[in-house]
């Protein structure tokens, strides 16, 4: 029989343990005041992130969706680029390409150049601007594949046709970079939702293209544009599933623009923008100078795998990366790769140096993009990322327009075109990898860092209009080889001598205006 035990016993509860000693930094982090908020268990916080990034449990998350429309439409990428490459390019000469190649460049410089800063913050303050915007540019992609298709014999409507594709395939990528922070559940997942949405994009981009290879053995290349088209139909369907966030309902604070103009994100801007540039020249020197070789079509081909290989192979690897390394060494490590594989390419030279760089810079750029996120994400937690990073994408958008318009206007087409092409890729790698190592010191030295080239020039390109304006209002036209006479202000005129100048008529005008006194006129 178990016998109770009495309430009181005379065994004593052993005193409790002290607490541990803290370090002043734990008992800072450690401290609240008394009218601070209760805190809130792990469950519950976890929950409040959840709730925060729309997931429910038994529903489809968010980034899933982003995720399905970002993969059918990569497929569909995959079936026009097929496309493009049997109808625009491969098809044809390097001599007859290059016009309009850079006539496409050109065309897709201005919708960055003019229209994205203009209404792009525009449909950030709208909610659901942004899905409505993939919406719209899945539909019209659909459509300008079947247009493609049906005027696949007649050039002149043709290439517009592809440019205006082109066109739209940039500004969807920008809009997907302006959804990503709305779709992930806390903004430490971003870099990893920007890397799966990267191999996304290169997995499925290759179904797409096996797709279309398929369809253009049955019904030709009309076959392979169609299947593209039904494709962007389908990313219609999953865009209108989309969230509809409002991406940037205010306009940029002073608080933001200052942490996005910071130096740390200044300098990994200007280098990421060298490094897009080295990627569109790399892309469009490959393109002309393998074409010139014997089975150039299929060494183009080969190049162009290598570019989604490499970019898949950054993405995959970026997130391990970025939790052993920090976001600056990433960096310049995908700076000084990039300049050492363009000079060993260019000493080395031949074609499978070409199509080894082309896999080398296409990695780097994927590593150094993720990379730069990090950074933004860091050093701008009050700036609305997904306004940010459309931005930064438009930017570097532009800077491999830049950087491929290069080898299009030169034409590679010799023998040692190519390793010049290979070393100017490494010292442009190398120029962006010393700059960003000397502005990091100085930062870190408490030095401003140097003035950017473009905003010096757009300084002095003020200044100028506004002498230009003062010269103007003034009535002084300079001439060639001449400068604008210093205007000193004249001294005032002494009485004495203006009233005792014998050179001066002596009539009472004359008198009044010398300062003479006047004369009192003599009654007879």
């Amino acid at each position: 029989m178990r016998i109770p035990r009495p309430a009181s016993s005379s065994r004593s509860t052993p005193p409790p343990a002290p607490a541990p000693p803290t370090s002043p930094k734990n008992r800072a982090a450690t401290h609240r005041p008394p009218d601070a908020p209760p805190r809130r268990s792990i469950g519950t916080a976890a929950a409040g992130i959840r709730n925060r990034g729309g997931f429910r449990p038994g529903r489809i998350s968010p980034f899933t969706r982003l995720a399905r429309v970002q993969a059918v439409s990569a497929a569909a990428d995959g079936c026009l680029a097929l496309a493009l490459a049997l109808t625009v390019f491969i098809g044809l000469s390097p001599t007859q390409a290059r016009p309009r190649v850079l006539l496409f460049l050109l065309i897709t410089f201005v919708p960055f150049l003019v229209v994205a800063p203009l209404i792009g913050p525009v449909i950030d303050r709208v909610a659901g601007g942004r899905r409505l915007l993939m919406q719209v540019i899945a539909l019209a992609r659909a459509l300008t594949l079947l247009l493609m298709a049906a005027q696949i014999d007649h050039v002149f409507v043709l290439y517009p046709l592809a440019f205006v594709g082109l066109v739209l395939q940039k500004t969807q990528g920008i809009s997907k970079s302006a959804l990503v922070p709305s779709v992930v559940r806390t903004e430490a997942d971003l870099v990893e939702a920007n890397s799966k949405l990267g191999l996304i994009s290169g997995v499925f981009g290759f179904v797409g293209a096996a797709v279309a290879g398929l369809a253009k053995l049955i019904f030709g290349v009309e076959g392979a544009l169609c299947a593209g088209a039904i494709l962007f139909v389908v990313a219609f369907v999953f865009a209108t599933k989309l969230p509809s966030e409002v991406v940037a309902a205010k306009k940029a604070s002073l608080e933001e623009k200052v942490e996005l103009k910071s130096a740390g994100i200044t300098l990994a801007a200007s280098a990421m923008a060298l490094l897009r540039a080295s990627v569109g020249f790399c892309f469009f020197l490959l393109a002309f100078w393998l074409k010139t070789k014997e089975a150039g079509t299929l060494l183009v081909s080969a190049s162009i795998g290598m570019v989604t290989v490499g970019v898949m192979i950054g993405n995959a690897i970026a997130p391990f990366l970025r939790k052993s390394a920090h976001e600056e060494r990433i960096l310049i490590g995908a700076l000084g790769l990039t300049a050492v594989s363009g000079i060993a390419a260019a000493v080395f030279g031949g074609v499978a140096s070409g199509v080894l760089l082309a896999l080398s810079v296409n990695f780097c750029g994927a590593l150094g993009r993720l990379a730069f996120d990090s950074i933004v994400q860091r050093d701008a937690p009050d700036a609305n990322q997904g306004r940010a990073f459309a931005q930064f994408e438009t930017k570097f958008q532009l800077a491999w327009v830049v950087g491929g318009i290069i080898p299009v206007i030169y034409g590679p087409t010799g023998d040692n075109d190519g390793p010049i092409g290979f070393a100017i890729v490494g010292g442009i790698a190398l120029f962006a990898t010393v700059s960003y190592l000397v502005g990091t010191k100085r930062v870190q030295a408490g030095k401003p860092i140097p003035e950017p080239f473009s905003k010096k020039l757009r300084r002095q390109l003020a200044a100028e209009i506004a002498e230009r304006r003062k010269n103007r209002r003034d009535g002084y036209t300079p001439t060639a080889g001449t400068t604008r006479p210093v205007s000193r202000p004249l001294p005032p005129p002494r009485l004495a001598d203006r009233a005792s100048d014998p050179a001066l008529p002596d009539d009472p005008v004359s008198r009044a205006l010398r300062g003479a006194p006047r004369r009192r006129s003599r009654k007879g």
